[in-house]
């Protein structure tokens, strides 16, 4: 099997809650917008968007299509219906669309913002969005226990699965070339349940390939899950590292974290790399035994990895963004660039060229960052000066970077 995409499955993640109580917010049910309608030409003042430009991608010499230390104007901005949590599969760019989860579900074509589909009762309110072999595979917005696999150019339902009756709305937490891995309560007579299913879903006949209950105390909410090779990984609130043979869905073996970060973790080759506080450790994903280790800055806690060009990055909450060799741990570079200048540091990172993009949890001195991937400067920083409390959120094409803030979606020439 190849390599698959991670997720995170459930409803509104304690990380997610985590994250808008630390901003002293709080938590609302976000309601659906307009999708692809376009957003009134800002001409400046306060919480203005620069207006869009009609110049093509990658004028800017070498820093992402702006010149360094400001960003480049949005090739165009429109409101969605996103509703979003801050993960970051709630945002893809694939097949000429740019897709945000939401109700209803739209696709934009990434080039103009134009709507190309969209449907309602698509998707829940922040499910996570997954590609495999050219499909996207979402939970049913219905609730009535399908998964359902979508075209993303065209939005046509192209495969449907069923977990069945004895399980309560499986929802999708990775997937690779052949299965789509699920997450499901399992209901008692009564209509309750205590106990919880992860389950492979054959992805040509929708068939069930395998299925293993979860020991009893675990959650079948706010789980983060990738595939490597043989190996299903994912981590849970229960602080639960564990992989599970993707032929059989047995145990391999699982670990007790010491910390978690609520966020996503990094696969490369056969490690599972994982933040946990002040600490980042990889781990073997055959057998589980620790690889390597790095020690953050004296009070500093790491955030979440990512892989970009075979490159590992990830900023600590000293305002340090590190880059990291995958396999040894072995430092290729440190930057106190956002320190230097005082602005929030990325939780997730996208890579076009030589320009990495950053998007950050919190809005002020946050939006997305653009930096040198071979040294770490920061280029420039984007925002639309909204002050929405939704966390940013990035994907690439590789010819535009995408950037939602709440319901604003902006396409930047990469």
């Amino acid at each position: 099997m190849s390599k698959g995409l991670g997720t995170t499955a459930g409803s509104t993640s304690r990380r997610r809650i985590l994250r808008l109580a630390g901003g002293g917010l709080t938590m609302a049910v976000v309601g659906a917008g307009l999708t692809g309608c376009e957003d009134e030409s800002a001409t400046g003042g306060e919480g203005s968007v620069p207006p869009p430009r009609s110049a093509s991608p990658g004028d800017g010499k070498g820093s992402g299509g702006g010149e360094d230390g400001k960003a480049p104007a949005p090739l165009w901005t429109k409101t969605t219906s996103a509703q979003t949590y801050g993960d970051n599969d709630e945002l893809v760019a694939v097949d000429g669309v740019v897709i945000a989860s939401g109700d209803p579900l739209a696709a934009l074509a990434g080039a103009s913002g134009e709507e190309r589909w969209s449907l309602a009762e698509g998707a829940t309110p922040g499910a996570p969005l997954l590609l495999g072999a050219g499909t996207l595979y979402l939970a049913s917005g219905k609730y009535d226990g399908s998964v359902i696999g979508f075209v993303p150019g065209t939005g046509k339902e192209s495969w449907r699965s069923h977990l069945g009756k004895e399980y309560r709305q499986p929802r999708p937490i990775a997937v690779d070339a052949e299965q789509v891995y699920v997450v499901a309560e399992i209901l008692e007579a009564d209509g309750s349940s205590h106990t919880n299913v992860i389950a492979a879903l054959n992805s040509t006949t929708g068939k069930v390939a395998w299925k293993e209950q979860r020991d009893l105390g675990t959650e079948q909410n706010g789980i983060h899950a990738a595939v490597q090779g043989r190996h299903l990984v994912y981590t849970d609130y229960k602080k639960n590292l564990t992989v599970r043979d993707t032929a059989t869905g047995k145990q391999v073996w699982t670990h007790k974290t010491t910390k978690t970060s609520y966020g996503p973790f990094a696969v490369h080759q056969d490690l599972v790399i994982v933040p946990q506080g002040s600490r980042l450790q990889a781990f073997a994903l055959a057998d589980g035994s620790e690889k390597w280790s790095v020690e953050a800055e004296e009070f500093s806690l790491f955030r979440e990895p990512s892989v970009v060009d075979g490159v590992l990055y990830i900023a600590d909450s000293g305002r340090t963004l590190w880059a990291l060799e995958p396999a040894t741990g072995k430092k290729v570079w440190q930057s106190t660039a956002l320190r230097d200048a005082s602005v929030q540091v990325p939780r997730q990172i996208v890579g076009v060229g030589g320009t990495l993009y950053g998007a950050t949890d919190l809005d002020p001195e946050g939006g997305v960052h653009a930096f040198d991937a071979k040294t770490g400067a920061l280029r420039w920083t984007f925002n639309d000066g909204t002050g929405d409390y939704h966390a940013w959120l990035v994907a690439t094409d590789g010819k535009h970077v995408f950037a939602l803030h709440g319901k604003k979606l902006h396409a930047l020439p990469a």
